[in-house]
């Protein structure tokens, strides 16, 4: 049973997206007006704010949760039910899948970093188009989301998921990784024969028209390329955090709160990427996990596996992951040659 049933907390999406796209409207009209290179200390910044408005809404979240789970006679009349356990699984839960959203969203930035170079688009331009790849990516992930709650409804769509994800997460620490030629995509070729598109950038508009033809220019196709990797990652990352809790709101809002801060992250990672050479082995554990947790791990423990328990799991293997790049990294730099066969990321 749900403790936040779409029809008693329609208010709630309604004011959450309006307040999302206040920030949205802040961001681009405000504080990103004028097009220029996002330094390392602002993408800092930005990071720790984005950060601190997720881990805030989840202090807020706590506190709705157990002030309306004590009042609400619906959940009361529950054998067993316990208000406060009840709302610190909410909590918890809502911190376990902003943590895996983010982590996973760190495989996006090795494709935006591709995709830029591909279409040849300059610092200043890149926030603009990780802006409007963000809104698409926001609408996309609301429906895969609700698609998701619906599916997710019959055990089999469970198990089907749960066996997905795990066989993502082996093909991506055995399989070679494969190289990403943005131009060549099936879409952006498609959407070639449908448009010409101008060779050379015009400013930041995405569109052009030049001796009365309407042409496109690169930044819109990378904005396009940017909207397909996501619709793509999305594939992964919908289910993996419903391994986690059953609530859609609480999926939406981490959703959407890791994607608030993805623009912020890519710049301040963007140009160290290549140190996380052993991080694809973190997120496929964090997927083969996950997985785990929807075909067997749930079932095994009375239908929920101790959110507590996942938290530690997914953040001690991210962590291993990262602190054994950086160290990775380190050796090759002291050595002054390239970084052994088994500390290459060969994804891209």
């Amino acid at each position: 049973m749900s403790y936040f049933p779409f029809a008693d907390y329609w208010w709630f999406y309604l004011g959450f997206t309006g307040f999302v796209l206040l920030l949205l409207a802040l961001d681009l009209g405000v504080f990103h007006r004028k097009a220029h290179a996002v330094s390392f200390r602002e993408a800092g910044i930005w990071s720790v704010v984005w950060i601190a408005l997720a881990l805030v809404f989840n202090l807020v979240f706590h506190q709705y949760a157990a002030w309306k789970f004590a009042r609400d006679p619906r959940l009361l009349s529950l054998p067993g039910f316990d208000p406060d356990a009840a709302a610190r699984q909410a909590g918890l839960e809502f911190l376990t899948g902003y943590l895996v959203e983010k982590t996973l969203s760190l495989d996006n930035i090795f494709v935006f970093v591709i995709v830029f170079a591909a279409f040849g688009i300059p610092a200043a331009y890149q926030h603009r188009v990780l802006f409007f790849g963000v809104l698409g990516a926001l609408v996309f992930r609301a429906a895969f989301i609700a698609l998701g709650a619906a599916l997710l409804e019959y055990h089999w769509v469970i198990l089907l998921f749960g066996a997905l994800l795990i066989v993502t997460g082996l093909k991506m620490m055995l399989a070679p990784g494969k190289k990403i030629a943005p131009e060549r995509n099936p879409v952006v070729r498609l959407f070639r024969r449908l448009l010409p598109v101008t060779e050379e950038l015009h400013g930041q508009r995405f569109f052009v028209r030049l001796k009365g033809m309407l042409y496109a220019t690169p930044l819109f196709l990378a904005v396009l390329v940017v909207e397909i990797s996501d619709i793509i990652f999305a594939v992964d990352s919908i289910p993996a955090i419903f391994a986690l809790t059953r609530e859609p709101m609480i999926v939406f809002t981490s959703n959407v709160f890791d994607l608030l801060g993805l623009r912020a992250l890519y710049f301040l990672l963007a140009g160290a990427v290549e140190r996380f050479a052993l991080l694809k082995y973190g997120l496929a554990g964090v997927l083969m996990f996950v997985g785990l947790k929807m075909v067997w791990l749930n079932d095994s423990f009375g239908g929920k596996f101790p959110i507590g328990w996942s938290l530690g799991i997914i953040g001690g293997v991210i962590a291993l992951s990262i602190g054994g790049s950086l160290l990775c990294a380190q050796r090759g730099a002291r050595k002054s040659q390239v970084a052994p066969a088994h500390c290459s990321r060969d994804r891209l």
